[in-house]
This record gives structure tokens, C-alpha cells and sequence, in this order.
């Protein structure tokens, strides 16, 4: 459906959604008393909700609420008459603020605060264009996967402090600790002296089932198994984190096996998509990259009139702010996180320079071709042909 005018919509209406519940406030457009209403986080209630909306405006209806995607969103996008308006939540904070500074919050306000914006800021205001299906699926997708890749860190992080607390030698053993390797070794044996009592046959013939090929490597780690010391011998403390251990293993198991199941599903749609080429053909981006690019900038070519927004957007351009006879300059997000550290530093000017290479590809929608851009450096005499040349 598309935006209509300002003077088109029949009703105005701010939205303080909750878990259980949605307070709102509506403005007709014909001018009548502003109403404040509730209705409960159910299907039915909803629905019930969104009819009586129809009924009584006919549409379109323009709807605020500080929420681009939810189950609420969701909900109200299975109707046309609905043009909904997201609100960032910082924004809502701050308008809140400027009429509380006591930080009072009161939910069917904040369904007026949104209103108010509406009102008196639509213009800056951007209406809900949801992407393609594919697309959406992909990003959705990504997100997910994105989540069990830190669920991933959170069941190695645990289950290296468990190791570190009776059977610290595992970790030495092994530098990559989200692998089968990993996993099925401390599964069969969860405590040194088990893995100690084990032949060096049967350690022999684990390690090359799983791949492990050169004999150099398996000598010296059977070596180190056959003359590690305990790190304690009180099973109070063995007993209790070898359960631990186990149940962490289980656990990251499950989510290996779910990341796998993603990375599956993911390597279906995102070949489907006509700008997938042009991620997918970028030096280094892989199966896994690739897609979260192509969601990260999605299909919808008229968000970013220019490389800087994009820059921006991703928190890597730096932001200008001034104040009187002073002005600074600070970096997005990491503005602390860069003092002093120059690996972080030049990571950023990287991203930097590579958000406008990729954002240039993206609206010529042309693949990346290396030639092109050394040609590009040739022709600027740019000193970062010095090094390269010095490879060469």
C-alpha cells in the first residue's frame, strides 16, 4: 500500500505496545477529542481492535509505535488500512524527557508522545515499506543464526571455565573448541584420568576418524596426555564440573547442529535473490558473510541517498557535534572502545573505505572486480599501491 498525503488519512493513532497489553491514543482527523483506549495482546483482540478501526475510519489510518518489526507489526501489517510509522525508542526517551525531566513514564502517555510525533513530525517520519518475502525470510534467517553463533560463544565460553577448573590440559590440547573434535574427545573422556587409562591405539584410531591426518600432531597430543598432572584431585570439585562439563557439551552440541540446520535453509533462498551475486562474488565473503551482507543492505536502493548515509548508518562515518564555540568530532558506537587501540582504528577506516566500494556496486548493481579498483588506484597514484607492488 502506498504512503498517502498527510491530508489523506482518516485517523491518527500512537501505540505503547507491551507484552500483554497495547495502550493507544487516537486522533480522528476531523478534529474530535483524542481517545485513550487498551486492548490485550491476543489474536482475537487484535483483530477485534483492527475491525472496529475499519468500521468506524474507513483508512487509511496512520498508526505510530516505536517497534519496526514484532509480533504486534506483524499483526497489524495483515491489514492495508494501517500505515504504520516506526518510532526509534531513543527518539520517544527524549521527546518523553523533554516534557518530564523527572523520568516519570506512564504507558498511555507514552502512546500520546507517539501520537505527538506523528502530528507534528511526520515529515521525518518514514512509513513501513516491508522488503520481499525472500528477503525478509533471509534477514530473519540471519538474525537467528546470528543469535546461535553467540549462543555458540556463550556454551564454549562456560565450558572452558568448567574445564579450567579440574581438567585445564583439554583446553590446551585443542585451539578450536566448537568442533566434533571437541566435543566427542571430552564426551568419551570428560576427566584426565580417563583419557589417561585410554590405549594409545584407541586414542590412535579417535583422532583419525576425526580427521586429524598428520601423525606428528597425534604423537605429541597422545604424548601430552600420557604425562599431564591433575590439576586437583578432589572430586568434589571433578564430580561437580565433569557434570557441568557434559551438560555444556549437550548443549553445544544441539547448537552446532541448529547452526548447521540455518546455514542450510540460508544457502537455499539467498542464491534466489537477484542481488546475491553481488555479495557472494566479493573476496572472502564465504556462505556465511555473504547473506548477512545482502540482508544488511537489503533491496530497497532509495534508504541511502548516498555512501555517507550508509557510513552513518553502520555506525562507522564519524559525527560531527558542535556546542558553541566548540566543536568535536567522535566515532559511532565504538567512540571509547578506539581510544588508543590502533587495530581497532584501522579496522575502521577499512569498513569505511569498503561500505562505499560496496555501496557503489550495490546501486550500479555491478560485482566487484578487483581490476577495476587497482585501475582506480593507478590512476590516483595512490600510495597503497607501494606495498602491493613491493609483493609482487
Amino acid at each position: 500500500m502506498k504512503s498517502p498525503c498527510d491530508g489523506e488519512f482518516t485517523a491518527f493513532i500512537g501505540i505503547d505496545w507491551a507484552d500483554t497489553k497495547h495502550d493507544i491514543c487516537l486522533q480522528p482527523a476531523n478534529g474530535a477529542p483524542r481517545e485513550f483506549d487498551r486492548f490485550e495482546h491476543k489474536v482475537d483482540c487484535i483483530e477485534h481492535w483492527a475491525c472496529s478501526m475499519r468500521e468506524r475510519f474507513g483508512g487509511p489510518i496512520a498508526v505510530a509505535l516505536e517497534l519496526s518489526k514484532g509480533p504486534l507489526v506483524y499483526a497489524l501489517q495483515k491489514y492495508d488500512f494501517f500505515v504504520l510509522f516506526p518510532i526509534n525508542p531513543s527518539t520517544l526517551a527524549k521527546y518523553r524527557e523533554a516534557f518530564k525531566p523527572s523520568g516519570a513514564k506512564d504507558d498511555p502517555t507514552d502512546a500520546e508522545h507517539a501520537l505527538e510525533l506523528l502530528l507534528h513530525h511526520r515529515d521525518r517520519l518514514k512509513p513501513l515499506k516491508p522488503q520481499s518475502v525472500p528477503m525478509r525470510t533471509l534477514l530473519y534467517l540471519v538474525e537467528q543464526r546470528r543469535r546461535l553463533v553467540n549462543d555458540k560463544t556463550r556454551f564454549t565460553n562456560r565450558l572452558g571455565y568448567a574445564l579450567k577448573q579440574y581438567f585445564p590440559q583439554a583446553l590446551d590440547w585443542f585451539e578450536q573448541r566448537d568442533t566434533p573434535l571437541f566435543c566427542d574427545f571430552l564426551a568419551r573422556w570428560p576427566t584426565l584420568a580417563q583419557v589417561k587409562r585410554a590405549r594409545k591405539s584407541t586414542l590412535q584410531a579417535f583422532f583419525k576418524e576425526h580427521n586429524v591426518r598428520f601423525a606428528k600432531v597425534i604423537d605429541e597430543r597422545i604424548c601430552a596426555i600420557k604425562v599431564a598432572k591433575p590439576l586437583t584431585e578432589d572430586m568434589a570439585v571433578i564430580t561437580a564440573h565433569r557434570l557441568q562439563a557434559l551438560v555444556l557439551l549437550d548443549q553445544l552440541r544441539a547448537t552446532l547442529q541448529a547452526i548447521d540446520r540455518f546455514d542450510a535453509q540460508i544457502a537455499v533462498v539467498a542464491p534466489t535473490l537477484p542481488d546475491y551475486a553481488l555479495f557472494s562474488a566479493l573476496p572472502g565473503a564465504g556462505p556465511s558473510l555473504a547473506p548477512r551482507l545482502l540482508a544488511a543492505f537489503g533491496e530497497q536502493r532509495e534508504r541511502f541517498t548516498g555512501a555517507h548515509e550508509l557510513q552513518k548508518y553502520s555506525g562507522i562515518a564519524p559525527v560531527t557535534e558542535r556546542s558553541g564555540n566548540k566543536s568535536w568530532v567522535h566515532w559511532r558506537w565504538r567512540q571509547q572502545r578506539d581510544k588508543g587501540s590502533a587495530h581497532q582504528a584501522t579496522v575502521r577506516a577499512l569498513a569505511y573505505k569498503w561500505l562505499r566500494i560496496l555501496y557503489r556496486c550495490w546501486q550500479t548493481r555491478t560485482p566487484y572486480d578487483e581490476s577495476t579498483y587497482l585501475n582506480a588506484l593507478t590512476k590516483r597514484s595512490s600510495p597503497l599501491l607501494k606495498p602491493l607492488s613491493a609483493t609482487m
